[in-house]
């Protein structure tokens, strides 16, 4: 391999580099361009209490995720804690500094960060040793525990600002009637520096409120005083990195411990204990501290002069609450100050079930769309129906006239019967009254033939005028025999004008159905006489019409037949269509009139021809059960 074949493989391998990064995502481009580049930065972060202590754990999980995103540089980031402050009485942090200048010994790393005041003490006390010309940046801590004297040109300042007057003056303002504020604060030198500054903050607080010190308690004892604290009392959490027994505890385990057994709402100004175990109110941001910080770190690893970095100390962030505290304490949203952000705010059932409520509603207006479509079809329908009966009845009243008037000589035949027996006795009796003495009984027995007479007449005119009638459709529970028999009377006295045998055979059974007695009347009084013109009409020996009822299954049957020639074949499929008629002088309605009622009485109605000559009309009627 020649020397200029050497020599252009490291731009090969470059072309190759750049070729894999563009197929690959954005952060995964990102890594390929700084281990092709080859500029590894290092990265010291230093932590005060424990990688996983909070509030200041958050704040270093934050800045390493953003650190490791936004850096155009490949970023070796170690990570160490600076466990004696958790400490009452803390060990020599001698081995600890001989610890980290063997590991670090000619291998510098490119920036430290400290996380929180005793890391960044730490760092100030020991740099001449450990790491004298790198630059220091401390982050996320108070400005009043930042040691200034030993600050350099080579270190940058993200520092925090407590408020505790605004803390408390969030308490009174959320709860008006608070008298006491139990303050959980540890027994470490840092935790013990607080309580004395929180004393002389709010000192002109002192005669509204009663402050509450647990820093002289076991973490035991102060959970037992939790439990029952009087009313109007609140808790504040400051920090529990050790008790006053000496126990270490992690800060979220504590809070959440607290949180289980306190009778009274807790409040911090820290953002990370928020979201479980606190109400809320004006805290830190932690995105903002990082945010800060890593903008810091990113110009010193670039190449800028710590000396030209400077910030203000960051104060609270805008008030933020838990609803779930707020439901929980009875404290009203009203009382929030202006400009809050209420967070882990539960749905309601609309925002919950948004989509199903609505599409169960959509299926609702559907539903009931159909539904009334269908209510005013069946209101129209029944409107119809009403008409409808109305011209049927109307009509078939029409059609009774018409069968009264075939029937005129029967019924004057019938009439003139009684009314001639009548005017006979009347004449006897008055014979029988001139006699001297008058025979009473017999005159007694005459009266009586007079009242039979009467009663007589006055049957066939109550026939003559329930058929005449003109009423509506009128459904009742009516005896199908009865019904049948008395149109068979109206009738009887023409069939014996014309020499016809007209026979009634009833069912010994009562039928009894629903329908309108006159209108069934009708149809019966309609079949006889087109029977009686049937065998009238042709030279017909035998002229027998045969009316009977029966009982078939959950039916009851009319059947009329006659003894005429019969309907001819091609006619039995029409007999019933309007205007369809076999009689010169006929207006093809009365079978027509006649089906329709039967069908407005849920029946049916057939006609045939009977083997042995003539016609057979069968009526079915539904029985009430």
């Amino acid at each position: 391999m020649s020397s200029d074949s050497v020599r252009s493989w490291p731009a090969v391998l470059f072309c190759l580099g750049l070729f894999v990064a563009a197929c690959l995502s954005p952060d995964q481009a990102r890594g390929v361009e700084r281990s092709l580049r080859g500029e590894l930065k290092r990265v010291l972060l230093l932590h005060s209490f424990g990688r996983e202590f909070r509030p200041w754990s958050e704040y270093a999980r934050d800045i390493k995720a953003e650190l490791e995103r936004q850096s155009p540089w490949p970023l070796d980031i170690q990570e160490h804690a600076l466990l004696t402050a958790r400490f009452n009485n803390p060990g020599p942090e001698a081995p600890f500094v001989e610890y980290l200048q063997s590991l670090y010994q000619g291998s510098l790393p490119d920036i430290v960060l400290t996380i929180g005041a005793p890391a960044a003490r730490f760092a100030q006390r020991y740099r001449a040793r450990l790491f004298p010309n790198t630059p220091l940046i401390l982050s996320a801590v108070e400005y009043r525990l930042i040691d200034r004297a030993d600050l350099t040109d080579n270190d940058v300042v993200v520092a925090i600002r407590n408020d505790f007057t605004a803390a408390f003056a969030n308490i009174l303002q959320l709860l008006p009637d608070t008298r006491a504020v139990a303050i959980v604060i540890g027994a470490s030198p840092l935790e013990k520096f607080w309580m004395e500054e929180v004393k002389r903050e709010l000192k002109p607080m002192g005669e509204r409120l009663e402050l509450i010190w647990y820093s002289d308690l076991s973490f035991e004892e102060i959970l037992k005083r939790a439990s029952s604290l009087p009313p109007h009392t609140v808790l504040f959490w400051g920090l529990m990195s050790v008790d006053a027994a000496g126990i270490v505890h992690e800060s979220d385990i504590a809070l959440r411990s607290l949180h289980a057994v306190a009778n009274a709402p807790i409040f911090s100004y820290q953002d990370p204990f928020f979201g479980g175990s606190t109400v809320g109110g004006p805290m830190h941001s932690v995105a903002e501290t990082s945010s800060r910080t890593v903008s810091v770190a990113l110009r010193v690893l670039g190449g800028a002069k710590p000396s030209s970095i400077t910030y203000e100390p960051l104060g609270f962030a805008a008030p933020r609450y838990d609803w779930r505290e707020l439901q929980r304490w009875g404290i009203s949203e009203s009382r929030l100050p202006p400009g809050s952000e209420i967070l882990f705010r539960e749905p309601n059932i609309w925002e919950r079930y948004r989509w199903q409520m609505l599409m169960i509603s959509a299926v609702f207006l559907v539903q009931a769309g159909l539904i009334s479509g269908l209510l005013h079809e069946r209101r129209r329908r029944r409107l119809a129906e009403v008409e409808s009966r109305q011209r049927l009845a109307e009509l078939a009243h029409v059609t009774r006239y018409s069968a009264v008037g075939e029937l005129t000589t029967s019924i004057a035949h019938e009439l003139n019967q009684p009314l001639g027996s009548i005017l006979t006795n009347a004449e006897t009796a008055e014979l029988m009254l001139r006699a001297a003495p008058p025979d009473i009984d017999e005159i007694r027995q005459i009266l009586a033939d007079i009242r039979r007479d009467d009663q007589r007449a006055s049957e066939v005119i109550r026939r003559l005028r329930s058929v005449l009638k003109k009423t509506p459709f009128e459904v009742r529970d009516i005896e199908l025999n009865d019904t049948v028999r008395e149109a068979i009377g109206l009738v009887s006295a023409v069939a014996d004008g014309r020499r016809i045998a007209l026979a009634y055979m009833p069912v010994l059974a009562d039928l009894h159905v629903k329908g309108d007695p006159v209108q069934l009347q009708q149809v019966v009084l309609n079949l006889i006489i087109n029977a009686m013109d049937a065998v009238s009409d042709a030279d017909m020996k035998k002229r027998d019409i045969a009316v009977s009822t029966m009982r078939a299954g959950s039916q009851a049957e009319i059947r009329i037949s006659d003894t005429g020639p019969g309907i001819a074949s091609a006619d039995l499929a029409n007999v019933f269509n309007p205007f369809f008629t076999t009689k010169p002088q006929g207006m093809g309605m009365g079978l027509a009139i006649v089906k329709t009622i039967i069908e407005a009485h849920h029946g049916a109605i057939a006609a045939e021809n009977q083997p042995s000559g003539g016609a057979l009309f069968t009526i079915r009627l539904p029985l009430i059960r």
